[in-house]
C-alpha cells in the first residue's frame, strides 16, 4: 500500500501538471498540447495596413449581428495626417481619416524584445494591425454618414500635456456627409489610461435623420510578438460582458468558423481586446441600448464592437454620446474602478475565486516589503504557515509509512508468491502500528488548488513585468537568462524524491524519478517568477519534511534511483 499511495501522489500531482498545461494552452487562443483539436488555417498578415474594415452595415435585424465588410479602398495619402499625442503615461498617434487611434505607446512599460524602446500596444504598420475606430452608419431610414474612412480636421491645440496640466483635449471635425457633421473629442488626462470620448452628431440637413453610432476594435489574429512558442501562450483576442452573460471571450479561430455565441444586445457592459497583460475596452454608461457584435473583417483581422442606435435628430439640433476608451496595462485595482466587470480581462480562469484573494495578499506584501521577488517568497511561506497542520499531519503519516517500510519490503519479498496472503499481512501490519496509508493524500490534495490559482496570479499579473529580484533576475516576467532558478528547482525537486523511501517495484522507483524531472524541463520556459514560486514552496516542503521526520525519530535518508 506505500507504493500504492506514492503511486497515487504522483497520478495526482501528474495529472493537475497536465490539467495546468493544457488549459494554459487552450485557456486562451493557442492549440492544446495535450488535448488538440483541428487547427484552422493561419492567414497570412495584410500586406497595408488601409486593409481595415470597412464601416458596419446596417440591417433590418438586430445590429449586434451587422456585417462589415472589407473595403481597402482609403482617401488618397495627402488627404491624411498623422497626429502624435502623449500624456505621462500615453503616447498616442490619431489619423484624420475618422479620428482613428491607430497608434498607443506606454511609457512606463518596457518592450521586451527591443531593449530600449516602449511596449507599443495599438500599431498600425506593414506587420501589424491593432486600431480602434468609430463613426456612424444608416439606421432603418437609411442614409450616408461620417465614418471611420471619412477625413476629419484636427483642431489647433496642445500635443503634449504640460508640467501642471492634468488634462489635454483632442478634438476632430469631419465634414457634413449626408447632411451631418460628427465632432469627436479625445481627453487625456494625467497618470490616465482611459480615454474620455465624446462623439457630437450634428444635424445640418433639412429633415430629420437617425443614425447610429459604432465603437469597434480591429486587429489582426497574429499572436503578439515573443508568444507564438508552444511553451508559453496565453489568450489574444476579443471578449465581451454584460450583466447578463458576464465575460465572455471568443478565439479567433471561433470567429473563422462562424462560432460566435455572445449575447447580441445589451444596455451594459463593454466590448475589448485582449492580450497577455495589456487590454483595451470600448466603455459606454449603463442605460445605453447596444448591439455587440464580432466578426471577420478581411484575410487576417477581425474585429469587435457595438453599435448604439440614436434618437432622431431635428434639423439644426445635435446630440452627443460619450463613451470611455481603455488602452493600457491589466492592472487589477484600475481596472475595477473603471467599469462592472473590466478587471475580467486579466483572465484567472476557473480559479477566480481563489486568485483574486491571493492577488490582494500579494499586493499588500509588495507594498510593504517593496520588491515582487520577495512578496512571492513571502506570500508561499503564509500560505505554507497557513497549511502547516494539514503538511504535518501528511508528513508525519508518511513518516510512519517510512519507518515500517523495511517491514513492508521484507513481506512483500517473502510472500511474493502468495498476493492475497501478501495484502492480509501487510493490513495487520497497518492495524497494529496504527498508519493509515492514505493519511498523506488528502492534505495535498486540499492545497492543489490554491497553489494553482497562485500559479496563475503570478502568470496573468502586469506587475511582473520588468519586475526585478535580485542580481541576476531583472525580470520576474521572463525566463530566468542563465536558468539557474529552474535548475535548483530540478535539483530540489530530485531531493524531495530522494527523501522518499524507494518502493519495490522497479517501474514505479523509475517513475518516482522520471515524472518531476520531465515536470522540472517545463520550467526552464516559465517566467522566473513561477518559478521562484514554485522552488520556494519546494525548499519550505522539504525543510518541514525533514523536522517532521527527524522529531518521529525517522532519521532522513536518500534513497538514490536505480535504473536497472
Amino acid at each position: 500500500m506505500n507504493d500504492i499511495r506514492r503511486t497515487i501522489l504522483w497520478v495526482i500531482f501528474g495529472f493537475s501538471m497536465v490539467l495546468l498545461w493544457d488549459q494554459w494552452q487552450i485557456h486562451n487562443g493557442r492549440q492544446a498540447t495535450f488535448f488538440p483539436q483541428s487547427k484552422p488555417p493561419v492567414a497570412a498578415t495584410p500586406a497595408a495596413a488601409t486593409a481595415v474594415g470597412a464601416p458596419p452595415v446596417a440591417a433590418q435585424t438586430p445590429a449586434g449581428s451587422a456585417q462589415i465588410a472589407a473595403d481597402v479602398s482609403s482617401k488618397p495619402a495627402a488627404a491624411r495626417e498623422r497626429v502624435a499625442v502623449s500624456t505621462d503615461v500615453l503616447k498616442l498617434t490619431f489619423d484624420t481619416e475618422g479620428g482613428s487611434l491607430v497608434q498607443a505607446e506606454f511609457l512606463k512599460h518596457r518592450d521586451l524584445k527591443e531593449a530600449g524602446k516602449n511596449f507599443v500596444l495599438l500599431d498600425e504598420s506593414k506587420d501589424r494591425v491593432y486600431v480602434s475606430q468609430t463613426g456612424l452608419i444608416a439606421g432603418a431610414a437609411g442614409g450616408t454618414y461620417p465614418t471611420h474612412k471619412t477625413v476629419m480636421a484636427i483642431a489647433p491645440g496642445e500635443r503634449e500635456l504640460k508640467e501642471g496640466a492634468d488634462e489635454l483635449v483632442v478634438k476632430f471635425e469631419s465634414p457634413e456627409v449626408g447632411g451631418v457633421k460628427l465632432v469627436k473629442t479625445y481627453i487625456l488626462k494625467r497618470g490616465s489610461y482611459a480615454l474620455g470620448v465624446k462623439h457630437e452628431i450634428v444635424n445640418n440637413s433639412p429633415a430629420a435623420v437617425a443614425p447610429q453610432l459604432y465603437l469597434q476594435l480591429v486587429r489582426d489574429g497574429n499572436k503578439p510578438v515573443g508568444e507564438d512558442s508552444s511553451f508559453y501562450s496565453t489568450f489574444t483576442g476579443p471578449a465581451v460582458y454584460t450583466d447578463a452573460k458576464k465575460y465572455q471571450k471568443v478565439e479567433f479561430s471561433d470567429i473563422e468558423k462562424n462560432k460566435v455565441e455572445i449575447e447580441k444586445q445589451s444596455e451594459n457592459g463593454y466590448v475589448a481586446m485582449v492580450q497577455h497583460y495589456f487590454a483595451s475596452a470600448w466603455l459606454l454608461g449603463d442605460g445605453i441600448k447596444r448591439d455587440l457584435f464580432m466578426r471577420k473583417v478581411d484575410n487576417n483581422l477581425y474585429s469587435v464592437g457595438m453599435i448604439t442606435p440614436l434618437e432622431a435628430l431635428a434639423p439644426g439640433s445635435s446630440k452627443t454620446v460619450e463613451a470611455r476608451f481603455f488602452v493600457g496595462p491589466q492592472e487589477e485595482k484600475l481596472l475595477e474602478t473603471l467599469a462592472p466587470g473590466l478587471e475580467l480581462v486579466k483572465d484567472y480562469g476557473w480559479l477566480t475565486i481563489l486568485a483574486k484573494p491571493l492577488y490582494w495578499l500579494l499586493d499588500k506584501l509588495e507594498h510593504f516589503i517593496g520588491n515582487w521577488g520577495w512578496s512571492i517568497v513571502a506570500l508561499v511561506v503564509l500560505l505554507k504557515a497557513a497549511f502547516y497542520w494539514l503538511n504535518a499531519k501528511a508528513y508525519a503519516s508518511m513518516a510512519k509509512m517510512k519507518a515500517i517500510n523495511p517491514r513492508i519490503m521484507e513481506m512483500r519479498e517473502r510472500l511474493k508468491d502468495s498476493p492475497q496472503q501478501m495484502q492480509q499481512e501487510m493490513m495487520r501490519i497497518y492495524r497494529e502500528e496504527k498508519v493509515n496509508p492514505m493519511g498523506g493524500c488528502l492534505p495535498i490534495m486540499i492545497q492543489i488548488p490554491v497553489f494553482i490559482a497562485l500559479y496563475w496570479v503570478l502568470l496573468s499579473s502586469v506587475e511582473m513585468r520588468n519586475a526585478p529580484w535580485i542580481l541576476w533576475v531583472t525580470d520576474l516576467s521572463a525566463k530566468d537568462p542563465y536558468y539557474i532558478l529552474p535548475l535548483l528547482m530540478t535539483l530540489s525537486t530530485m531531493l524531495q524524491t530522494a527523501l522518499n523511501p524507494a518502493p519495490p517495484d522497479p517501474m514505479q522507483a523509475k517513475m518516482m524519478w522520471i515524472m518531476p524531472l520531465i515536470f522540472s524541463v517545463m520550467f526552464f520556459a516559465f517566467p522566473a517568477g513561477l518559478v521562484l514560486y514554485w522552488l520556494t514552496n519546494n525548499i519550505l516542503s522539504i525543510a518541514q519534511q525533514w523536522i517532521i521526520n527527524t522529531r518521529m525519530g525517522v532519521p532522513p535518508q536518500f534513497n538514490l534511483p536505480k535504473f536497472k
